[in-house]
């Protein structure tokens, strides 16, 4: 079973039950070892006492608010101002051309110059490069001239976008030669970091909240992690890891190595603008969690404008979050600097964050690029899963539930125009989260194996004058 532990009272305790399984290697409590099965820790030193290491060197780092610098290490905030720390790239650095790019195996590496490392990553090699998918049907129900939907719902090898920033994050781990490897997670994120820990011979340590849909549990739990699970939000599991990060010196991917961590997350845009030909859209719609990805995505399209390997206007970029935990929109539409949190209540669980740390950043973005943002109530989440997955055969959980009904709600303010060419970011696979629809979904006939019932369900569907051209959704 696995563990589960308080917000505050249980804080402590947790604390010293890992500190003594950090000097014992051993926990009844978290480990998932079976009778004649080689324990997880085991298996780990067998794989890490294998993979060779190729050297990379992380870049030194620097406050996005002050401007004070930081030697590479694994730490996210400023001791002058509490700001973020972001990787200083060296301006003078030889860049490729888009044939050199083109060249390389597809996968994220292959932007490696616009990662922030010196050297060549050897762990997560495979990650990134997933589909740009050309949706007419779905450009038409929006009025636009053109859609792309950018798939990451198969990204390798956790079906999620969170696969990009681990790949970047435990290379930075491996890099500072911590042992450790761990998240705090609304779940894709823990799929992601369990797998690539133990990939790569890495002790791993995930923490979620409690409440977490069972496709994203099993899916973590299954690589054999210690995986425990938090009474409370994510905004609690966040903390609780900001204290076991210091506590321990694990390498924790979105807390201490959370300056490395979301650059990985710049090469959704590098992939959107060499997937369109070496041209960026004009709009781009991507859900906001953290808020991070939005603000990578501007980050990731200035750079490739700024190396000449593109032309023209930067896109404009909209943010969609569900409405039972939209800080950013809200943000956004008061127009002000002040980020309100908020106590999630929305299906919509990999974005529950209602304290967002690049929030404000991310509605900064916006407005500075001509977007906007909106949110999408639980019931819109679910038709726009049906819709994406009816006009474009595309299966998202429900954060790309709200991205599709968040373009929907742009489109009806006016605010997507009939020339258009826009990029929908789908970030994480509706099999993870069957719950969100099954209940709409399951009332299907039950039929005897016989020709006679099925030509009676053919009829009864032509009387009733339906077709399958497609859901009706507002």
């Amino acid at each position: 079973m696995l563990p589960t532990i308080g917000r505050q009272s249980e804080v402590g305790n947790l604390i010293k039950r890992l500190d003594m399984t950090t000097k014992t290697k051993t926990s009844p409590a978290v480990q998932h070892d079976e009778p004649g099965l080689p324990s997880t820790a085991a298996v780990a030193a067998d794989i890490s006492s294998s993979v060779h290491r190729a050297a990379v060197r992380p870049l030194p780092l620097r406050c996005r608010n002050c401007g004070a610098s930081c030697d590479p290490g694994p730490t996210a905030i400023c001791v002058d101002c509490l700001g973020p720390l972001e990787p200083v790239y060296d301006v003078a650095r030889a860049l490729p051309d888009k044939k050199t790019i083109a060249a390389r195996p597809p996968s994220l590496w292959r932007y490696r110059e616009w990662l922030p490392f010196e050297g060549d990553a050897a762990i997560a090699l495979d990650t990134g490069f997933t589909p740009l998918i050309d949706a007419p049907a779905l450009a038409r129900r929006l009025g636009v001239a053109r859609v792309w939907v950018k798939n990451d719902a198969v990204s390798h090898p956790t079906l999620s976008f969170k696969d990009r920033v681990v790949a970047v994050a435990i290379n930075a781990a491996d890099a500072f030669g911590l042992k450790t490897f761990g998240c705090a997670s609304t779940g894709n994120l823990a799929n992601a970091v369990a797998a690539q820990a133990r990939r790569a011979g890495l002790d791993s340590w995930v923490f979620i909240p409690h409440d977490l849909e069972l496709g994203k549990v099993v899916g973590t739990a299954v690589y054999g992690v210690n995986l425990v699970r938090v009474q409370g939000t994510y905004d609690d599991v966040n903390r609780l890891c900001a204290q076991v990060a210091d506590h321990f010196g694990w390498g924790i991917a979105n807390v201490n190595l959370r300056s490395y961590y979301g650059e990985g997350s710049k090469t959704v845009a590098f992939e959107i603008a060499e997937q369109l030909g070496w041209r960026l859209p004009t709009a781009v719609v991507t859900p906001m969690a953290g808020g991070s990805l939005l603000t990578k995505l501007n980050k990731g399209f200035r750079e490739f404008r700024e190396a000449g390997l593109v032309a023209g206007s930067a896109p404009r970029l909209y943010g969609a979050q569900g409405d039972g935990c939209a800080p950013i929109v809200r943000l956004v539409e008061r127009g002000d600097s002040t980020l309100v949190p908020e106590i999630p209540r929305t299906i919509a669980k990999s974005l529950a964050i209602g304290c967002p740390p690049d929030g404000i950043y991310a509605a900064q973005t916006i407005r500075e690029t001509g977007g906007w943002a909106a949110a999408a109530s639980d019931g819109e989440i679910v038709d726009g899963i049906r819709l994406l997955a009816e006009y474009v055969g595309v299966f998202t959980e429900p954060a790309g539930g709200v991205t599709v009904a968040a373009a929907l709600s742009l489109a009806r303010q006016g605010r997507l125009h009939p020339d258009d060419e826009v990029v929908l970011c789908i970030t994480g696979n509706g099999l993870k989260t069957v719950e969100a629809v099954s209940s709409k979904l399951l009332e299907t006939p039950v039929i005897a194996a016989k020709l006679r019932e099925v030509s009676a369900l053919v009829d009864a569907k032509a009387a009733a004058g339906r077709s399958n051209s497609g859901p009706e959704f507002t």
